[in-house]
C-alpha cells in the first residue's frame, strides 16, 4: 500500500474510481421498470416483479494507490460489482467514472483502449494458454496491443523477475504449481502496466499455505507498484490483511465501507459485527487506533513505538515496561500513550474498554 494511505494521511483528492448509485438488477422487467422509475428505484416493487438485485445502490470512491477490498459471502454481489466497474457486466442504473470519465457512456473503441492501457484483471481461474510458455503467456497481451515481439518478450522477462519466477521462463503451465500459475496470471496482468487492478477471488483456489505466500507476494508487489486496486474476496481474514479499506456486502448492499480497524472497533450493522466477533484484535489494530491522549503522563518508559505498529508486534514489549509507553508519529514526535491496561483489554478483555481512535 502507499505510505500515504497506510499512514492515514489521506488519499489523493481525485478519485480513480467513482460509483454513484450503481444498480445491477436481474430480471426480464428490470430495464423497463428502471426507465419508468424516474431515478427513484423502489426495491420492494422490483422484487415483487420478480427482479433480483445483484448490486443495490452502491456509491463509493477509490483513490490513487488505494486498495479497496470488497468482501461478502457467496451471492452478496461482490463479483457483480467488480464486473460492473470493469464493464464486463452491463450496469442497470447509476454512474461509474474512471479518472473522471463516464465509463457507461464510452463507445466500444474507447472502452477497449481503456482496458488495454489502464486496467489489469486477475481472476480465480488462471486462464493460462496451455501451449505457451511462462514467458509467452506474459508477453501475449502486449503482442495483442501491437508491441513488437522483442519488446514484449523483454517486458515479460522483467515481469518474470518481479514475481519471482526466474528460471521458469520456458516452463509450460502444466509444469507449474497452482501458486506459480497464479504468479504468471499476475505478471501477465501487470505487463500492460495498468493504473487500475481488478482481482476477483485470485487466491481462493489455492491451498492455505500457498494462499498465505501469495498474499505476502501481493503485498510486496503493491508496496513497490502502488496500484489502485479493487480486490474481491469472501475471506474476512484476507480482507483484513490486505485492505486499506473494506467494503462488506450483503444482498447487493454495501453494509459498511471503512478501514479494517474501524470495522473491527465500530461495526455499523449486526451483520458486520458477526464478521468481527472472532477477529484477533491484536492482529488488526495499530497503536494509533487505541492509544490514549498524553494528558497528565509525564514519566514515560524509554521504549517508543510507532503509531503504525500492529499491536501484536509491540504487546509483549509494552507489557514488560513498568511505565507508560510513548506512541510516536513518522517525525518521531510523541502523539499518544499506550498503557498496560489497554494492551490487556485488547489481548484478553472487552475491546470496548479501549480508546477508539480508528481511522
Amino acid at each position: 500500500m502507499t505510505n500515504e494511505t497506510r499512514n492515514g494521511t489521506g488519499a489523493a483528492d481525485h478519485p480513480v474510481i467513482k460509483c454513484d448509485s450503481v444498480y445491477k438488477i436481474f430480471g426480464e422487467n428490470a430495464e423497463r421498470m428502471v426507465r419508468g422509475s424516474n431515478g427513484n428505484i423502489d426495491v420492494k416493487a422490483f422484487q415483487e416483479a420478480g427482479c433480483i438485485f445483484g448490486v443495490n445502490d452502491a456509491s463509493f470512491e477509490v483513490h490513487k494507490g488505494e486498495m479497496l477490498v470488497v468482501m461478502g459471502l457467496s451471492g452478496s454481489g461482490k463479483s457483480t460489482l467488480l464486473r460492473c466497474i470493469s464493464r464486463l457486466t452491463k450496469t442497470t442504473a447509476g454512474r461509474i467514472y474512471i479518472d473522471g470519465e463516464d465509463l457507461l457512456a464510452m463507445k466500444d473503441k474507447d472502452l477497449i483502449e481503456l482496458r488495454r492501457n489502464k486496467m489489469g484483471m486477475v481472476f480465480q481461474s488462471f486462464a493460462l494458454l496451455p501451449h505457451k510458455t511462462v514467458l509467452e503467456n506474459i508477453a501475449f497481451p502486449l503482442q495483442v496491443k501491437g508491441i513488437s515481439t522483442k519488446d514484449s518478450i523483454d517486458r515479460a522477462a522483467a515481469m518474470v523477475e518481479l514475481v519471482d519466477l526466474g528460471g521458469r521462463e520456458n516452463y509450460f503451465p502444466r509444469q507449474l504449481s497452482g501458486g506459480q500459475q497464479q504468479r504468471v496470471g499476475i505478471a501477465r496482468s501487470l505487463a500492460v502496466e495498468p493504473d487500475i487492478w481488478f482481482l476477483d477471488e485470485p487466491f481462493s483456489a489455492l491451498d492455505p499455505l500457498i494462499r498465505k505466500e501469495m498474499q505476502d507476494e501481493f503485498l510486496r508487489l503493491q508496496e513497490m507498484l502502488h496500484k489502485t486496486i479493487l480486490f474481491v474476496t469472501h475471506d474476512f481474514d484476507e480482507a483484513l490483511r490486505l485492505a486499506d479499506r473494506i467494503a462488506i456486502m450483503k444482498d447487493g448492499i454495501i453494509e459498511q465501507i471503512d478501514t479494517p480497524a474501524n470495522i473491527v472497533l465500530n461495526p455499523s450493522t449486526e451483520y458486520v459485527a458477526k464478521f468481527t466477533n472472532d477477529v484477533p484484535r491484536e492482529k488488526v489494530l495499530k497503536c494509533k487506533n487505541v492509544m490514549e491522549q498524553i494528558g497528565e503522563v509525564a514519566d514515560f518508559s524509554d521504549l517508543r513505538v510507532s503509531h503504525n505498529a500492529i499491536i501484536e508486534t509491540v504487546a509483549e514489549a509494552v507489557l514488560n515496561e513498568s511505565k507508560p509507553v510513548a506512541v510516536v508519529n513518522d517525525n518521531d514526535e510523541t502523539i499518544g500513550v499506550l498503557k498496560h491496561k489497554t494492551i490487556v483489554h485488547i489481548l484478553f478483555g472487552d475491546i470496548s474498554a479501549t480508546p477508539s481512535n480508528a481511522n
